[in-house]
């Protein structure tokens, strides 16, 4: 079973209001925020504004309305501009409206009528308002075309609204330039600056050759224009990590060195924004910390060198702050390239033997436990792989047991499954005690990134680390792969 680490920080995303007052005895002040709402039928109840945080939808602030359905959300903290929402007593979102820098306006709805809500005091909002039911129709109306295309029954009718269905688009294009056009400093124009995504270019003609990378690396080269990542907005709007997504996914190679130019950029340019900045660097953490690929686990070893270790981890709870410590120290030594930590530990007759003694042009060590549920599936498949081409691709086959206190379960096992033509081995209790009072990271587990049960490497003939953190499959395909090139040299 895999298992993910999840770093919890001590970051308050928001805070709750007390109780409020009636609208009619709402602070007047300038400082923080007061937005006086009024939202029948409900009465004598709390209700309740959310925003975003990334992906994820986070309460923001209570009221408690009156018995004329009156309240106010207020406080003396201003809260992050972005995009929010009313959230009803039984938390379901009633209707969208901004937070500018200006937080000072009356809202007044009907959840009979939540088409009307009508927001006073507040410019953006009635530019956003504008804005939202013009182009939504547009929308709709290119949704409908879209549908009719795919309806299509004929090459003519396929034309006709694939056309119609262009213009539509380059109308609502059309309309967005012209809004920001019109209104560059507003809250609108930022959101829709920051969904953008660049249009591929032409391919254009060099020296008589067509450049067809040239469209990719403009849309890489211009994806972030209008973005400044040390801005906090960027979190309260349900778009912004989605097209982050999208830009490690399709523009970002899966090489670590390309990622951690990448994100070392972002963080350093984030590091003075007191809301994205935590959520960047953990977002990166809980990505890197597991990886989906091989040897992206190096991402994670730059976030932690780079940004934690230099005091980062204030954002840290002392739980999160040992863990992502440990992790770190434990991932160190076992980078793909690096040699292999030395293993010294006991065969079945309780005789040393060292990996650095076996002489093979692969090694492939499985840390395993008899006890774990998992290990018992994937270690016969091992055998299976092992007896079925990679004994003949001189594998040997390195398998250690990671539980002492198992050895009779252990024992059982290997003859069962007919185990015997492998190295079995495992480490003593009084060789462990050893190496935990030589400090971290000594340990097996430590040295090996042991977090979870089966974990595999994979060395070549000089026990360099060439595989790791792959499925069995995946392995069977690397060691096929290595051997035809080896044959074909």
């Amino acid at each position: 079973m895999r298992i993910f680490l999840w770093i919890f920080f001590c970051f308050p995303l928001i805070a709750f209001g007390q109780s409020k007052k009636p609208a009619s005895d709402a602070v007047n002040s300038k400082m923080g925020h007061s937005i006086s709402i009024t939202m029948k039928p409900y009465q004598n109840t709390k209700i309740y504004i959310g925003t975003n945080y990334g992906k994820n939808k986070v309460l923001a602030d209570s009221c408690l309305l009156n018995e004329k359905s009156e309240g106010v959300f207020e406080s003396k903290q201003k809260l992050t501009p972005g995009i929010y929402f009313v959230v009803s007593p039984k938390y379901s979102i009633l209707f969208d409206f901004l937070i500018d820098e200006a937080q000072h306006f009356k809202i007044s709805a009907d959840t009979t009528a939540l088409d009307k809500v009508t927001i006073t005091g507040s410019p953006d909002n009635i530019l956003f308002q504008n804005y939202s039911k013009e182009i939504n129709a547009l929308f709709f109306q290119l949704n409908n075309l879209q549908n009719q295309l795919k309806g299509a029954k004929n090459e003519a009718d396929s034309s006709l609204y694939k056309n119609a269905s262009l213009n539509k688009d380059k109308v609502i294009k059309e309309k967005r330039n012209a809004f920001i056009a019109a209104h560059p400093t507003s809250m609108m124009s930022y959101l829709l600056n920051v969904m953008q995504r660049p249009e591929a270019p032409a391919i254009p003609m060099i020296k008589g050759k067509a450049d067809s990378l040239y469209p990719y690396y403009y849309i890489k080269n211009h994806f972030w224009d209008n973005v400044v990542f040390n801005d906090n907005r960027l979190i309260r709007t349900p778009f912004f990590e989605d097209k982050l997504d999208e830009y490690f996914k399709n523009y970002v190679s899966r090489e670590p060195d390309s990622i951690i130019e990448e994100i070392n950029y972002m963080l350093t340019v984030a590091k003075t924004g007191k809301e994205i900045y935590p959520f960047l660097l953990f977002k990166f953490t809980n990505k890197y910390i597991t990886p989906e690929y091989m040897g992206q686990d190096k991402v994670f070893i730059n976030l932690f060198q780079n940004f934690f270790a230099k005091g980062d981890t204030i954002l840290l709870n002392e739980a999160s702050k040992k863990s992502i410590t440990e992790r770190a120290y434990s991932m160190m030594a076992n980078q793909l390239g690096l040699a292999a930590p030395s293993l010294i530990v006991n065969t079945t007759d309780n005789k040393k033997v060292s990996l650095y003694d076996v002489k093979a042009p692969y090694t492939f060590i499985a840390f395993w436990d008899p006890t774990c549920s998992h290990c018992k599936i994937e270690i016969p498949k091992l055998d299976s792989f092992y007896k079925a081409g990679w004994k003949n691709f001189q594998v040997k086959v390195f398998s250690v047991n990671i539980n002492f206190k198992e050895l009779t379960a252990w024992k059982a096992f290997i003859n069962e499954k007919h185990l015997e033509d492998w190295i079995n081995v495992y480490q003593t209790e009084e060789d462990l005690n050893k190496e935990i009072k030589g400090g971290l990271p000594t340990t097996i587990r430590q040295q090996y990134d042991v977090f979870k049960t089966p974990t595999f490497y994979l060395l070549d003939s000089n026990k360099k680390i060439i595989a790791k953190n792959l499925s069995l499959e995946q392995f069977n395909d690397f060691l096929v792969n290595a051997n035809n090139k080896k044959g074909g040299e």
